[in-house]
């Protein structure tokens, strides 16, 4: 599995609760450093981060790829439409929170939501 970290870089402790949730060994992560430009438009700038990760066509359709999105929301939906295109599905994203009363802070991660599986169940709905 492929890790796309766009966010703070993962502890040993949080690569182990996501191989343990995920069945899956982690064969590569991946920090990538997101910083965005508000004086510019976001499609552009995610554009550029994705192409950055120099991933084929083949490799983004057929990878096992999980996305520890970046916190900022408006970057992160951006981000997941444009992997949408290129993945030709949603991906599967790690939803770290804090453990109370830890200083200085620290995360674990609570779970693995599979964006295409809450996509398809919406669709029931129509």
């Amino acid at each position: 599995m492929l890790i796309l970290n766009l966010s703070h870089p993962l502890t040993e402790a949080q690569r182990v609760h996501i191989e343990a949730l995920t069945g899956e060994p982690i064969a590569e992560t991946r920090h990538i450093p997101a910083q965005f430009d508000n004086a510019q438009p976001f499609p552009e700038q995610i554009r550029r981060l994705a192409d950055s990760l120099n991933l084929t066509p083949e490799e983004w359709q057929t990878l096992p790829i999980l996305l520890n999105p970046p916190a900022y929301n408006f970057a992160a939906l951006t981000l997941l439409a444009e992997l949408h295109g290129r993945m030709g599905y949603f991906p599967a994203i790690v939803r770290l929170r804090p453990i109370p009363e830890t200083v200085p802070p620290r995360y674990e991660v609570a779970e693995i939501i599979n964006l295409q599986a809450v996509r398809d169940a919406a669709r029931t709905k129509r």
